[in-house]
């Protein structure tokens, strides 16, 4: 069975409390949280919600700016982080989406070193309430301004490095199925994989990104999810679409129509 979500990212202009019933009507049993749209509607308020309907928790998004580039000082982020741990324990998140900031001025060892030591210290507290960490490399002609982990062996190596127990990735259709090696690096990689983002794409990333729905754009999405399924897969499936081309998609559309694709894959 497949465990289909999906991220609120998709649905920017609805609440919280929206999201959770029309996910629900859709037919999801899961979403992937949006931090600020869970601190506008009230974390408690919103547990009880999820509860109420039968809605689990993929992800919570997002923690990092370890570098500085969104203007915090490195312990500022870390507290935030650790914050976000709690919640995501709370919520019974299966995972917790880790952006490092942009490089931000530094030179890259000086960036990565922040990075090492924010995973290291993240991952006791994450282990004490069973969150796994996912640390998300980005397409670089969107990474600027969230991270500078851009390739998916760079994620891999650090992984490897660090031997976290509860580190591993988010395996971005849209960021990484841009290189078409990912298809010969899948298999391999799939045990390292903590969340699978399904998003579309009509052109790489320049500048914003612009993701399409779900089998209209020119990712090989199909060879992926049929990998993923012969290979046992068994995270979470998470859908992901936002961007200009579809700002003016109806959000029922969006997401009824990508659990309809999901499914015709399987």
């Amino acid at each position: 069975m497949l465990k289909l979500s999906v991220s609120e990212l998709s649905t920017y202009r609805w609440g919280f409390e929206e999201d959770v019933l029309h996910y629900r009507q859709a037919g999801f049993s899961a979403l992937g949280i949006w931090r600020p749209k869970l601190a506008e509607y009230g974390d408690e308020k919103g547990i009880e919600l999820l509860a109420e309907h039968g809605m689990s928790v993929s992800s919570l998004q997002w923690v990092g700016g370890f570098t500085g580039s969104d203007g915090r000082p490195f312990r500022d982020s870390m507290h935030d982080a650790f914050d976000a741990l709690e919640l995501a324990g709370h919520l019974k998140a299966e995972s917790v989406v880790v952006l490092s900031g942009g490089q931000s001025g530094h030179i890259h060892k000086h960036a990565m070193r922040l990075l090492k030591t924010a995973l290291r210290e993240m991952s006791e507290a994450a282990q004490a309430v069973g969150v796994k960490l996912a640390l998300e490399p980005m397409h670089i002609g969107c990474a600027h301004d969230f991270t500078f982990i851009t390739e998916l062996p760079q994620t891999l190596d650090l992984i490897a490095e660090l031997g976290l127990p509860n580190l591993g990735l988010v395996f971005d259709c849209y960021h990484l199925a841009q290189d078409p090696r990912v298809l010969h690096w899948l298999p391999e990689i799939l045990p390292y994989i903590h969340l699978v983002q399904l998003g579309d794409s009509k052109h790489a990333p320049m500048g914003e990104q612009n993701r399409c729905l779900l089998g209209q754009g020119n990712l090989p999405l199909p060879q992926i999810m049929h990998l993923l399924t012969s290979h046992h897969y068994n995270g979470y499936l998470e859908i992901e679409l936002l961007g200009e081309e579809l700002e003016n998609v109806d959000y029922n559309t969006v997401i009824e129509s990508a659990k309809a694709w999901v499914e015709s894959c399987t």
